[in-house]
């Protein structure tokens, strides 16, 4: 599957089907619950002032207002390229 366009059904299960919170535990990357929330450091400007919402599935740094679908998290996390991090997470998938 490396040398191919990945389909986006493929893509939105890796998007919608890894709970980012526990991916965020999974990749050893400093987070913890607070308030009720599981807030996280991010990944791209080392503040804590984030939020997981587990509706949308998505991290929210708030100091440097991004948002991160588990593709993005695992990007920026591992400093490495999007096919990169979509073959890191296949395997994650639930069954």
């Amino acid at each position: 599957m490396s040398h191919e366009r990945y389909d986006d059904e493929l893509l939105r299960r890796l998007r919608n089907d890894i709970p980012v919170d526990w991916l965020i535990r999974h990749l050893g990357w400093p987070g913890k619950m607070r308030s009720g929330s599981f807030v996280f450091v991010c990944p791209r400007c080392n503040e804590t002032q984030s939020a997981v919402n587990p509706r949308t599935n998505l991290g929210r740094c708030f100091h440097c207002e991004t948002n991160f679908n588990p593709i993005d998290f695992t990007i920026c996390a591992r400093q490495c390229e999007f096919r990169t991090a979509v073959e890191y997470l296949i395997p994650l998938l639930p069954p």
